[in-house]
């Protein structure tokens, strides 16, 4: 049944409100704590228990830390890797191009720099080398090095790995795995097929940091100084956010450490960024995942691709600065790129979504740096599992994303498997690909069935989830606070979404050319709010000319910093009047 019966938003979206359950729960959870109901609407939906709950709002790494050497390999390659420390050896860092990428080899640069060892860096162009190690780029590593590291890729690179004859290679992975390992001296990958899975939600940064924890673990048996690995906590944060991996468990103690850490801006790159775009608060999961990683992304997708990584080890304030300047401008480049695609990528997968579970598109001279992102949109606007794909001539580079319950990394490595694909990888959420021009239509339409294969029940009606009703007088600065406390928010652990029932709008006013600011009101108080993008879509127009009618407001609650001044502002998502 519809929340306050709203089928259909100014934005088309069906409102849900919580299940009985839910509201039993909830109502329980309050008798027994005598915490804010809307905090208990939110701690029910969690599915936080009045046991449970201290353990819930306050994580610790002691109590949720999987026991690495646990992990096939593990021990095998925190051994190799600590000799390379002790003797000074040579050692070569081969990462993948994002932000967890970026995270996992700064992880281990700085590790080696606290025994004087400085690595050296290798980050592929994601245009002229692709995804994952490669031959030529190994063989020069090989050449100067007596170990190469492989972080966040190596998994599937079998032909590469294997032409490796001096060497030692360890990979230190998250993508799904096949039945074989490429032959090297160490595989640690949680998504390797001869795992449990339990840990299947690590990223590649928190499988190094394992492995850091893992050496730590051999050293003091012979009673030898290690780094402190907490202080490196603020890069597992980052990685984690950034790479969209559920907010569950250890990764919950990972995020919210982590962002302690950051708040100390020790790090020099993060807080030249931090600068560079104007963040004068805390840090929190948002922060992370909207403006610092696609920051430190924008190097990989359009620029120098290990510009992120750099600025992440960069010990030079300056040099910190002049990068992460360039990386805000590529960002900005990025964002244009990725409008000019995003439009004619709609427009494709939505004439073409009554074909089945799968939202895509393809296009000629679609630059490969930006069909990721422009996946996800489309996986926003359709609610499926999306696709998009950029052909340079005949063969074709792309990305998908996918929604719960859809593993697209198994569906992308069946289609490996069949022969459709020239590469493949990823893991359940994100995966990359490349396939030749003529087999575009066929295996998209194979990808389709396999993911209906998996489930048949994806509902792609737009909708948004509701926590409960609230009041203006009730969104106070403690509630919110109460809130965070029960983050941080991101998959796996959605943030609050409230409804202002009944609202009058008494004050509009259009910022810049797309978002909107508001304040309204009822007889218990008034409330700010902010409308971002507002007019890209109906919401904008819809409420400068709300008439003065009844609206319920649908959003998150924000602090506003402005001025040294703290308020609570509603960040609104959705709008509906009350008498439609």
């Amino acid at each position: 049944m519809s929340y306050l019966g709203i089928e259909k938003s100014i934005l088309g979206k069906q409102w849900i409100g919580p299940s009985a359950e839910q509201e039993r729960n909830q109502e329980k959870l309050f008798q027994e704590t005598g915490l804010p109901i809307a905090l208990c609407a939110v701690l029910s939906r969690l599915n936080v228990s009045a046991n449970s709950l201290e353990k819930y709002l306050e994580p610790t790494l002691l109590e949720l830390m999987p026991e690495p050497a646990k992990l096939k390999d593990m021990t095998k390659a925190a051994e190799r890797i600590l000799i390379a420390a002790k003797t000074g050896e040579k050692v070569a860092i081969f990462a993948d191009y994002d932000v967890d990428g970026g995270c996992s080899a700064a992880l281990l640069i700085d590790w080696f720099r606290f025994f004087n060892v400085e690595c050296t860096l290798y980050v592929p162009d994601r245009i002229k080398e692709g995804f994952g190690p490669n031959i030529k780029a190994l063989q020069l590593l090989e050449s100067a090095n007596s170990l190469i590291i492989c972080v966040d890729c190596g998994t599937l690179s079998h032909e590469a790995i294997e032409t490796i004859q001096t060497s030692d290679l360890v990979v230190l992975d998250h993508h799904l795995a096949s039945e074989t390992l490429p032959k090297c001296h160490a595989v640690v990958n949680p998504n390797r097929q001869d795992e449990l899975g339990n840990l299947s939600h690590l990223c590649a940064a928190a499988v190094v940091f394992l492995c850091l924890v893992e050496m730590r673990r051999l050293q003091r048996v012979n009673e030898e100084k290690s780094p402190d690995l907490l202080e490196m906590l603020d890069l597992v944060a980052l990685a984690t956010v950034a790479d969209v991996a559920p907010l569950i468990g250890v990764n919950r103690a990972f995020v919210r450490q982590g962002l302690k850490i950051l708040t100390r801006r020790k790090r020099i790159g993060l807080a030249a960024l931090s600068d560079q775009i104007k963040i004068d608060q805390e840090l929190s999961a948002y922060h992370l995942g909207f403006l610092l990683g696609p920051r430190i992304n924008a190097g990989g997708r359009i620029g120098k691709p290990d510009l992120g990584a750099q600025l992440l080890i960069s010990q030079d304030l300056e040099a910190a600065k002049a990068m992460a300047e360039r990386l805000d401008q590529l960002n900005f480049e990025r964002r244009n790129l990725e409008n000019q695609i995003k439009e004619a990528a709609l427009e494709q997968a939505i004439n073409r979504k009554t074909v089945g579970s799968l939202a895509w598109a393809a296009g000629d001279s679609w630059h490969p740096g930006v069909v990721g992102i422009v996946a996800s949109r489309l996986k926003e606007a359709t609610n499926l599992p999306s696709v998009v794909i950029g052909f340079d001539g005949v063969i074709g580079k792309g990305s998908g994303r996918s929604i719960s319950g859809v593993d697209l990394g198994f569906a992308i490595q069946k289609l490996m498997g069949e022969g459709l694909l020239l590469t493949g990888g990823g893991h359940k959420m994100a995966v990359g690909l490349s396939l030749a021009k003529e087999n575009l239509e066929k295996a998209m339409s194979r990808l389709t069935e396999i993911i209906e294969q998996q489930s048949t029940t994806i509902d792609s009606s737009p909708k948004v989830n509701i926590d409960t009703l609230l009041l203006p007088s009730a969104a106070t600065l403690e509630l919110v606070e109460l809130l965070n406390s029960a983050g941080p928010y991101g998959p796996g652990a959605k943030a609050p979404t409230f409804v202002f029932a009944n609202m009058q709008i008494t004050f509009l006013k259009k910022i810049g050319t797309s978002h909107l600011r508001l304040k309204f009101s009822d007889d218990t108080g008034s409330l700010d709010a902010i409308c971002f993008n507002a007019f890209d879509n109906e919401i904008g127009s819809t409420l400068e000319n709300h008439g003065g009618n009844s609206i319920h407001l649908c959003g998150k609650l924000d602090i506003n910093y402005w001025r040294g001044r703290k308020s609570v502002q509603l960040r609104l998502e959705d709008a509906q009047f009350s008498n439609v």
